[in-house]
């Protein structure tokens, strides 16, 4: 997957999660917790849909790395590469 592509699945996964959030105002640089108003089971269903979808897992320790959807990318871009 290209960067664009995973930043696109990520926008599709949290989409899903929550469908009257707006993902095409979010600011990429700012928190996606803060700007889409995800609460902690939100952000654990968007987790558990990228094991789902991708089998990525991420570990506990760095769901602060996901708190953007500029870091979601870079964290994840690595993993979703060879996808």
């Amino acid at each position: 997957m290209t960067r664009e592509e995973v930043k696109s699945s990520i926008v599709e996964i949290i989409n899903e999660i929550l469908p009257d959030g707006d993902c095409s105002t979010v600011d990429p640089a700012l928190k996606l917790r803060d700007q889409l108003e995800l609460d902690s089971m939100d952000f654990l269903d968007i987790v558990m849909e990228l094991r789902k979808k991708y089998g990525i897992e991420v570990p506990e320790e760095d769901y602060p790395k996901l708190a953007t959807l500029d870091s979601c990318v870079e964290y994840l871009e690595p993993a979703m590469k060879s996808l």
